[in-house]
């Protein structure tokens, strides 16, 4: 046989297989139906709790959570007031913005200074403190910030955005949860007055 001739006959059997499988569901089922209609227990009469289909991600789907208990990691913007509310100290500051001009991260620090910079990120609803080491001058680069339970590493992926005092670097911020789960957002990292 030629192997055109090969492929069109697999091709043949796939469809036939899949054609078919309905009446082989179909004649399973039969060949567990009680014939004589005699009752059956109360276990064996209660309906199967139906199982979702496990099905493949779409087309350009991804999973944006990877490894842990299998939760996703969610992070929304700061407001005004809760970045006020927060307290920081610092003479300048330094902010993650994601999609939608979110800002996923927000951090103070004194320059010059060994004492850490201390930042904010609102997981899920709750603020939540975060900590970096070097100050102000030790976020310019990016950083990783440490809090209960997590780590959040921001890395400068690209040059600055335009010019002046303080422009945009693109960034990511990869979020790590103590349970071993990962979440990368892109975004700009800024830093200045």
């Amino acid at each position: 046989m030629t192997r055109l001739a090969n492929l069109r006959l697999a091709r043949g059997a796939r469809y036939a297989s899949v054609a078919l499988a309905p009446l082989f569901a179909a004649l399973a089922l039969a060949a567990c139906s009680d014939p004589a209609g005699e009752a059956q227990s109360p276990e064996a009469a209660a309906p199967a709790t139906p199982v979702a289909p496990e099905t493949a991600p779409q087309s350009g789907a991804r999973r944006d959570t990877v490894g842990g208990d299998g939760s996703d990691i969610v992070l929304n913007g700061l407001t005004g007031d809760e970045i006020d509310a927060a307290g920081l100290s610092g003479e300048l500051a330094c902010a993650f913005v994601g999609e939608g001009d979110q800002i996923l991260l927000h951090a103070k620090g004194v320059v010059a200074s060994s004492d850490p910079a201390q930042g904010v990120v609102k997981v899920g609803d709750y603020v939540e403190r975060v900590g970096a080491p070097g100050g102000f001058d030790g976020m310019l680069r990016g950083a990783s910030f440490t809090g209960q339970g997590k780590t959040v590493v921001i890395e400068v992926t690209g040059a600055p955005i335009g010019s002046g005092e303080s422009p945009p670097n693109p960034a990511t911020l990869t979020y790590q949860r103590a349970d071993g789960a990962s979440r990368v957002f892109n975004g700009l990292w800024t830093c200045g007055p």
